[in-house]
Order: C-alpha cells, then structure tokens, then sequence
C-alpha cells in the first residue's frame, strides 16, 4: 500500500523541503510509522499518509530555517536530474518542479509553503491540511492566499517557457561559454539575469548573487577559461528538474556542479549553480 503512493509522497515532500536527501529521509521516516498503523482502521489511506508526510516535513522545514541562517553563502535547492518520466508517471507526480520555482518557494514560511503547495499544488481541500497543521481551515486559507500572493510577485521572471525556447537558450549559452564568445554570451543573457551559485562552504562559490549581463558574462568565461578551457571540466546537457540545464564533471568524471536556468523572452535570467558535494550525493548514487 504505501509503496502504491509512495512517487505522489515524494513529490509532495520534495516541494515542500526541496532536499532530495531529506524527502528520502521522510518517507522512511513514514513507512516507519505506516506499518505501526491498523490499516484496516484507515478509511482513506493517501490522504493519512499525506498529513503523516506534511507534519514530518513541517517539522523539519521550522529547524531547516535556523540551520539555513547560519549557511554560508546562498542556500539552493537539491536538484534532481532525471531522464523524462513517462505519462503515467507524471500523472501521479504532476509537473516536475524547476529550481527557480523551488527558490521562490524558500521565500516562504514554512506554514505558507506547506499550505501552498498542498492546496495550489495537489488540490489538498483546506480542511484536510488544516488537520496537518493543527490550524483552523481559514487560518490555512489565509496562509495560502498569502503565499500565492507572494509566488506571484516573486515568480514572474522564472515562469515556464515552451521547451524548445527554454533548450535554444541554454544551447547558446553552452556554445558562448565553451568558445569564450563574449558578445554571444551577453546576448542570450538578460541585461537583468542573476547569477546564483551554491557551494556550501565546502567548495568555492559566490557567496552573494551575481547581478546583470556584463558581471555574469565576465563569470562564466573566467570560469571557463580556468576549467573547462584547460581540461579541468566537461559540460554536459541534462535535464535538471525537467527542465534542460547542464552538469559539470571534473576530469575522473565525477558530478562536480549541477546548472539550472530559467528562461524568459529567449534569454537567460537566472542561473542556478549547485557545487555542494553534499547536494549532489544522491546523484553519483
């Protein structure tokens, strides 16, 4: 039984934490407590392991949040890079989730994020997340509007983009970056575009976001020159969090660096750089 709802509650938990490593931990956590549980006592098992999953995470996004102010430089998402999931897969799961939307949502309380992404998301009724939570419904109401409101506002430069815009862009990106081609790089980049890398202290990275077309550009091609010029790193197409990014790996092939980018009107605004080696574990695995 759990194993049936067990892709619906890793997607569920995934937007929530946005932690490949602790929805893994979740769903353990889950199945741990499921099979301590009278079954036959269980009128509708999806929705009791949905509220069993939406307090797990709670929990852990309300500590997640102090551990996250001590973290040096940005904190950015665990991608997952996966190969295209089949139809009937994605029916279950929905849409895949792209790092920017992920980012948006860190923006959120945990109680906003929870209540947005069950009702906005998967089309939890408020009721039921208001059980969750241990709040009224039109508490849940109220934090979901708040949140939609916020997303909104938020969200408007990370919209989805038709897929062959969105691989064109990142196509010419790869081509500027690998052939030093500094005009071309500003040009598919918006003069806006934001850089954000991720390396946790652990390896180096910009600990602030890097900011227009000229700064990003002089970035990418240093880079460049020091890594992949010279043999140090390989890029490689993939598709990270559906959408298409790129991956680096260093010259024993091992996964060094996941890239994701959100498109709008042709060009690239925002990069999303993950170094950490401990968020890009569970890829290697």
């Amino acid at each position: 039984m759990f194993d049936t709802h067990r892709p619906y509650l890793a997607s569920v938990a995934y937007r929530l934490l946005g932690s490949v490593a602790d929805t893994d931990d979740v769903l353990q956590d889950a199945w741990l407590r499921w099979r301590t549980v009278d079954h036959g006592a269980v009128e509708d098992p999806r929705a009791y392991l949905t509220r069993t999953v939406t307090r797990l995470c709670y929990d852990l996004l309300r500590s997640a949040r102090v551990r996250r102010e001590a973290y040096v430089g940005e904190w950015l998402p665990e991608p997952a890079v996966v190969e295209e999931v089949s139809p009937a897969e994605r029916a279950v799961v929905g849409e895949e989730v792209s790092l920017a939307m992920l980012a948006v949502l860190e923006k959120l309380t945990p109680a906003e994020r929870t209540a947005f992404v069950l009702h906005d998301v998967f089309a939890v009724d408020f009721a039921e997340i208001a059980t969750a939570l241990d709040r009224s419904p039109e508490a849940v109401r109220q934090l979901a509007s708040r949140a939609r409101r916020r997303v909104g506002e938020q969200s408007g430069r990370s919209r989805p983009v038709d897929p062959a815009e969105h691989r064109r862009a990142v196509a010419a990106f790869t081509a500027a970056a690998v052939g030093g081609d500094v005009g071309a790089l500003v040009s598919v980049l918006a003069p806006d575009v934001v850089w954000h890398s991720d390396g946790g202290g652990v390896v180096s990275a910009a600990v602030r976001p890097i900011f227009g077309a000229d700064k990003v550009a002089r970035t990418v091609l240093g880079l460049g020159a020091k890594f992949v010029a010279t043999g140090e790193t390989t890029l490689a197409p993939a598709l990270v969090n559906g959408e298409p990014g790129l991956i680096t790996r260093d010259v024993e092939g091992r996964l060094s660096g996941v890239v994701g980018f959100a498109v709008a009107d042709g060009r690239i605004t925002e990069l999303y750089v993950v170094l950490n080696p401990e968020k890009l574990r569970h890829l290697e695995a």
